[in-house]
């Protein structure tokens, strides 16, 4: 049963009579959060204990920072605002030196009936939250597979698609529980149309917060154990199926008939039956959907709350971890002859000009990505040669070789690769550090399709304090790369990012021109190249905008 608070703005889940006094000291919101206590700290994570924000800036008239969202819906990657139209793409939370997540994900379940607006609600959170990045993740994806006759029943309207059976709990437990972790997951595309999961899965990576939403989101014992928050958003019956009308007819192509007979026969039921009882699990009710401030701010300031415990700058324990430690022994460095150093030193003077900085640079990757591939492991063959001879000679011992560039700078590698390695496949990956946090962030992904089996060659100019190779490594580890098949090649790194790359990742390979010993307060390597990006492009570097190291 729940109380009301604040003329239905909020409603907090009542304990029952019965309840022994020692239950009493942990609320149902405390116990949604008591995961992160134990890696916080002690201290009262109660709703009540929330601290003095003003208020988040759920109204129109506030414009929200900037962040980036990524969904399991079918809709493109864009999330439209009042204000602006924002590009939506996951990435990995930020790992710490170990190659691990340095704290879980904070995942928000939102429950309610069909059309109740936990979509809308969703949005709203995700416009007023402070935080970067937020994965929106809908229960609707996860819907079994249903056989011809389940189908055929569909077509008819004869299937109840809001009973618990209709769902994959196994498979989203499974999907969540990676999320919250921090790994990379795909997930289902279901088509409303057909009644069938489409082809293509979407990949989705974690984030700071994640967004779980369905009309059973409850339902599950262990789908319950990994929310930390639980939301149930109640709205009135009327209005449920008035929406249900709109968007079943409008969006999904089903006639009017059918829909209300759907409703009546399954929808409706199964609410009573199934998703209305699930409010006692929930921390806040919220009455009114979106259009509810005064609750949507509650549940913000609770995850600001939640957020502020586990923050941790993990670019500055990279930079003071390893210090005084021999270099490892997976590091190989170009030898040192006379041309390669009177190579680095056209490049690391600041008066040699473009044309010379980019001639020289390409000279030192060839000879770097020749080194690196001295280092695959390598088959005996025997070929015959024109003379009708044999010739015992070495092959590749792998399918194949491919290549990803850590956009922009990285990608200045891939034509001295591509001239080595013929019809060599490259993928790219954009990650940049984030002004405000100083933390890498990752922003875009292309792969080739099967990069499992592959040795891959990880590319950058330049590595200073190894953030940016670290989630790099990681992207392809959560690709199911074989950690003792990534090569990282560097033209320049910092003896600090060598070490953070080594020590999280022992079986990858690094392999660089030159080491230099220090890094400045600004993570920059000294003595250095400076910008290479910036040198080999010829550009500046926006203020708001700084390449990852």
């Amino acid at each position: 049963m729940a109380m009301k608070m604040n003329q239905n703005d909020v409603q907090m889940p009542q304990k029952e009579d019965g309840e022994k006094e020692e239950d009493r000291s942990m609320s149902r919101s405390d116990r949604s959060v008591q995961v992160k206590r134990k890696s916080s700290g002690s201290g009262d994570d109660s709703l009540g204990s929330l601290p003095k924000h003003p208020r988040c800036p759920l109204t129109p008239s506030l414009s929200p920072r900037k962040r980036t969202t990524s969904q399991s819906k079918t809709e493109p990657p864009l999330l439209r605002t009042n204000k602006r139209t924002i590009y939506t793409a996951g990435r990995p939370p930020w790992y710490n030196v170990t190659g691990t997540t340095f704290k879980e994900a904070f995942v928000i379940g939102l429950c309610g009936g069909s059309a109740s607006g936990k979509t809308t609600v969703a949005n709203k959170i995700i416009e007023a939250l402070d935080v970067p990045w937020v994965v929106l993740l809908s229960m609707d994806s996860f819907y079994k597979v249903l056989t011809k006759d389940e189908q055929e029943l569909a077509a008819k309207n004869e299937y109840n698609f809001d009973h618990p059976e209709a769902f994959d709990f196994e498979l989203l437990v499974t999907v969540l529980r990676k999320l919250k972790k921090g790994k990379s997951i795909k997930v289902p595309v279901y088509d409303f149309t057909s009644h069938c999961r489409r082809k293509e899965w979407k990949t989705v990576y974690g984030a700071n917060v994640v967004i779980f939403e369905g009309i059973l989101a409850f339902a599950n014992k262990e789908l319950l154990k990994l929310l930390d928050m639980k939301v149930f958003v109640d709205t009135d019956s009327d209005i449920r199926l008035v929406r249900r009308l709109k968007r079943d007819i409008s969006d999904r192509g089903r006639d009017i008939n059918g829909v209300i007979k759907q409703y009546n026969k399954f929808v409706k039921p199964s609410f009573e039956q199934y998703i209305e009882p699930t409010v006692q699990v929930a921390d806040i009710v919220v009455p009114r959907g979106g259009e509810n401030f005064v609750a949507l701010d509650l549940i913000v300031q609770h995850v600001h709350s939640q957020l502020e415990k586990v923050r941790a700058n993990n670019r500055s324990a990279l930079a003071s971890a390893h210090q005084g430690q021999p270099l490892p022994k997976t590091l190989s460095v170009l030898e040192s002859t006379p041309q390669v150093r009177g190579m680095h030193t056209i490049i690391r003077n600041k008066d040699t000009n473009r044309d010379e900085f980019i001639f020289y640079s390409k000279r030192l990757m060839r000879l770097l990505i020749e080194h690196a591939l001295s280092f695959l492991p390598l088959k005996p063959v025997q070929v015959e040669t024109p003379q009708g001879s044999i010739y015992e000679g070495k092959r590749l011992s792998g399918k194949r070789i491919t290549g990803v560039s850590i956009l922009r700078a990285g990608e200045t590698m891939e034509q001295a690769l591509m001239h080595v390695c013929k019809d060599i496949r490259l993928g790219k990956i954009l990650i940049q550090t984030n002004h405000d946090t100083g933390e890498p962030e990752l922003h875009y992904l292309r792969l080739p399709k099967d990069i499992s089996e592959d040795y891959v060659i990880l590319m950058d100019s330049t590595v200073s304090t190894g953030a940016a190779a670290l989630m790099a490594v990681r992207v392809l580890l959560d690709h199911d790369v074989q950690e003792d098949k990534i090569f990282l090649l560097s033209l320049l790194m910092a003896e600090m990012g060598v070490h953070s790359v080594a020590y999280a990742f022992p079986k990858v390979r690094i392999i660089t021109t030159a080491v230099d010993k220090k890094v400045n307060n600004e993570f920059h390597i000294i003595p250095g190249i400076g910008n290479f990006g910036d040198r080999y492009f010829g550009t500046d570097t926006p203020s708001d905008w700084t390449e990852s190291d």
